[in-house]
């Protein structure tokens, strides 16, 4: 069997633009593909279009998965310096050809019980991960693939987005004292914030935060009635115990959740260099998959950015690394 070329593949892939929402063509091409190489491909319709991908020969004990949507705005591939450029290039249409070209080494060895998950939606939502997990196959392990330099990732953090809602009274400009802004309790409640002790772990450290988006007001000579903001916690316990250090801002502030994503710990190997990571994955939403190891050629430090790209040597090591390690999970099943 000729060795596949993980290179124009991921290429293939990433000049397909699938900007979340908007992954049905780079769905439907890749299945198509992995069809005429004699792959069992089943479609699990997600929203419109929008499908995820379950790749199999036989039923398999260990699945490798990644995601097929990227972050907007796409720009098409190019190999310069030894390296893959590209919207994907590592985040995650690199990962994907890798993990395909692993399963063709496998399968040239005999091996049978490795197969596939393609989600759509990851990068928002995770859709498709919620979807998949209703109809898990009864696999062992689930490797997932995010981009960790091709080290194993030994725990994740979590998210808690919450949205702080500041109430006040409007009033005419010319008299604030009338009114009651709602602005400058919203600003009293984020300095606060800088000051309150949040969770510590040994393992992922301490919680960090981002306020990511802030609005309010209603006019320029109004005392602005109400004000808001996003705040991004990358947590590293329970959620419960950032809510109950963010307890002080309730004299200020009403705490709206948003989102909640625990933090993971995951299964780790011999022989490979392991890291903990401040990102998410799918990995929580796809608990039914079996136990969960993260991998992945590529820089995290790379992803989203208008210089995403991956090292060619890194993606084609990437190959055999995913090969041996469903290899050494499927000794244990």
């Amino acid at each position: 069997m000729t060795a596949l070329d993980v290179v124009g593949l991921a290429r293939s892939l990433i000049d397909i633009d699938s900007t979340t929402g908007h992954e049905g063509p780079v769905s439907r091409w890749l299945a198509n593909w992995l069809r005429r190489q004699g792959y069992n491909v089943a479609e699990q319709p997600v929203e419109d279009d929008r499908v995820n991908l379950y790749v199999t020969l036989d039923q398999p004990l260990v699945v490798m998965s990644t995601h097929l949507d990227c972050v907007p705005p796409h720009f098409p591939s190019r190999e310069e310096d030894g390296k893959l450029y590209g919207r994907g290039a590592c985040d995650a249409k690199g990962i994907a050809a890798a993990q395909i070209g692993a399963l063709e080494q496998l399968r040239a060895s005999g091996e049978r019980r490795v197969g596939l998950l393609f989600v759509v939606g990851e990068e928002k939502g995770s859709h498709g991960a919620h979807a998949a997990n209703q109809v898990a196959p009864g696999s062992h392990y689930l490797i997932n693939g995010e981009p960790t330099d091709n080290r194993l990732g030994a725990a994740t953090r979590g998210v808690y987005r919450l949205r702080l809602l500041a109430h006040g009274r409007a009033a005419h400009s010319s008299h604030p004292e009338q009114g009651i802004s709602a602005i400058e309790k919203l600003l009293d409640a984020l300095i606060q914030l800088r000051d309150l002790a949040l969770p510590c772990s040994p393992i992922l450290g301490d919680t960090s935060y981002t306020v990511s988006l802030i609005d309010g007001g209603i006019a320029p000579n109004v005392v602005p009635p109400q004000a808001s903001a996003e705040v991004n916690f990358r947590i590293v316990g329970p959620t419960e115990e950032v809510k109950t250090a963010l307890a002080p801002l309730t004299t200020l502030v009403e705490l709206e959740d948003v989102t909640e994503v625990p933090p993971v710990e995951m299964a780790t190997l011999p022989g490979f260099e392991t890291a903990v990571f401040p990102f998410t994955t799918d990995i929580p939403f796809l608990s039914a998959w079996g136990e969960p190891l993260l991998f992945g050629p590529g820089s995290v430090l790379l992803a989203h950015t208008a210089d995403e790209h991956v090292r060619v040597d890194e993606l084609r090591a990437a190959v055999g690394h995913y090969s041996q390690i469903a290899a050494t999970l499927l000794t244990r099943c």
